[in-house]
């Protein structure tokens, strides 16, 4: 006798653009994200699945997968996308509202890096200071863009260099600061009654040693440690 599929019967079905990236800004939905069980399911959830299959994957209990999946969803990191009806039975089918997360330096309140508290402005961690303030800024403006409909307007550069000397990286930094200064003297108005202020941060850090990631530092070579250096 052949197999006789599940009668199956879409009782709610809303599968709506997933985000590349979401900022976690709650210090709550942060403690709930970074979970390595909820955070492995965030993973798994890129497409839809239901606590069933989730058990199956995680090798948990689908009891414990549907506490997490309750948590995650009460902080906003997924949602329900569709209802399956098997016989009796409803199975809730979710997805994560993001393909990646990122977590805001504004979860952590007063403790978070502030660029402005920074003693040294040459420090790699002065450096950190302004990233951390980056994701902060632009997560706050994509939110309110995106709830008024509109497309945040932003620039972003992006690549790699190999300097032959230190001298050469100093001559580099000098030339780059010179363009800035001069880009910065024609194009900005302050008088401009009608214009909107950017900010603008220029950075370069050395590009992690990739064997790093896989070997034990005491292997790399003097040469890799001057490179990073």
């Amino acid at each position: 006798m052949p197999e006789v599929a599940l009668t199956r019967m879409f009782v709610k079905a809303t599968l709506d653009h997933v985000q590349d990236i979401e900022v976690i800004e709650k210090s709550a939905a942060a403690v709930v994200a970074l979970d390595p069980v909820r955070a492995r399911m965030l993973a798994e959830l890129a497409e839809p699945q239901s606590a069933t299959t989730l058990a199956g994957r995680l090798g948990l209990t689908r009891q414990k997968v549907n506490y997490h999946l309750r948590l995650l969803e009460q902080h906003g990191l997924v949602r329900p996308v569709e209802e399956r009806r098997w016989g009796g039975l409803t199975e809730r089918f979710l997805v994560a509202t993001a393909a990646s997360y990122v977590v805001s330096p504004g979860a952590l309140g007063a403790a978070a890096a502030d660029p402005a508290r920074a003693s040294d402005r040459l420090s790699a961690r002065y450096l950190i200071a302004l990233g951390a303030r980056i994701v902060r800024e632009v997560a706050d403006l994509v939110r309110r863009a995106d709830a008024a409909g509109q497309r945040l307007p932003t620039l972003s550069i992006d690549t790699e260099l190999r300097f032959r000397s230190p001298a050469d990286r100093d001559a580099f930094t000098g030339d780059l600061a010179a363009a800035v200064n001069d880009l910065v003297a024609r194009y900005s108005n302050e008088a401009a009654e009608d214009g909107r202020s950017y900010r603008l941060v220029v950075a370069a850090h050395p590009v992690p040693l990739r064997e790093q990631n896989q070997a034990d530092p005491a292997t790399v070579t003097e040469r890799e440690q001057e490179e990073q250096a």
